[in-house]
């Protein structure tokens, strides 16, 4: 079984890297890509762990990132963690995230709320703060029902605590994966509500895969998508987007998985080193 997307205390996600790979040995994931948002500080301990569980490690990272307007999530595989420029701009993001969180923060507070920096970065630990951690403060202290309920009021876009954050170009997101040595494929394109022109110009800027959607069983999704990877010539990939049942419950290890020839035909599109910018 083969998995290209979760997610683990490094940037949203409910389980440490340990923790993932031990559900994903007991959920029969043989191959796991680790694709944490905007970061792959999680990947040293998720290769330990990954050796030590019998799992295939692909390493990765979950880039935002905008095209034709319209907000794209670019998943970056077999990506090299010690890339100099990955590092740079996972610490950029670091810096924009501190920033936003504090503007939300101070949002919540106008509102009534108080809640303190303090109070998220507990929550987010070491993970690179997110609206997430923010949302589950507020369900802790009894203001949301859940997650869900603190993004439809407070936190989505336009909403009344909204920030508007910095904007990664998608053929930029797509250069830095590659430069880092790895394969860039677009993530849940049907609920990121992507459709084909919005996927051309990512193809024209280098894209090599296209995840079939983990969240709709819809026959005719799938096969829409599954046409537009045949049209531009991407790899149909499949992920979970496993966060953990606390963050995101419907969604699963072990219920989503492609084919080994689909994943080697990914690999070999991986930047070799050889042919990566000095």
């Amino acid at each position: 079984m083969i998995d290209l997307h979760s997610h683990t205390t490094a940037s949203d996600g409910q389980y440490t890297p340990q923790e993932l790979m031990s559900r994903a040995r007991a959920a029969g994931v043989t191959v796991l890509a680790v694709t944490d948002h905007d970061t792959v500080a999680g990947l040293a301990l998720a290769e330990e762990a990954a050796r030590a569980h019998g799992v295939r490690l692909v390493p990765g990272i979950e880039l935002s990132a905008f095209v034709l307007g319209r907000e794209a999530h670019i998943l970056g595989h077999f990506v090299d963690r010690e890339d100099p420029a990955l590092s740079r701009f996972e610490e950029r993001l670091r810096t924009e995230r501190d920033s936003r969180m504090e503007a939300m923060v101070a949002r919540m507070r106008e509102l009534g709320y108080p809640i303190r920096m303090e109070h998220v970065r507990a929550m987010a630990g070491d993970a690179q703060l997110g609206r997430p951690h923010l949302a589950r403060v507020m369900v802790d202290q009894g203001w949301c029902r859940d997650v869900k309920d603190a993004f439809d009021r407070f936190l989505g876009t336009g909403r009344m605590a909204w920030v508007e954050r910095f904007k990664l170009d998608g053929a930029d997101a797509i250069q830095l994966i590659r430069d880092a040595g790895g394969t860039a494929t677009l993530a849940h394109p049907a609920s990121s509500k992507l459709e084909r022109g919005e996927i051309r110009a990512l193809a024209q800027a280098g894209l090599a895969g296209l995840e079939m959607s983990h969240s709709d069983p819809n026959p005719s999704v799938q096969r829409k998508y599954l046409g537009l990877a045949a049209e531009f010539d991407l790899v149909p990939t499949a992920g979970s987007d496993f966060h953990g049942e606390k963050v995101v419950p419907d969604q699963r290890l072990g219920t989503a998985s492609m084919a080994p020839e689909l994943f080697e035909k990914l690999r070999a599109r991986a930047a070799t080193p050889s042919a990566r910018p000095r």
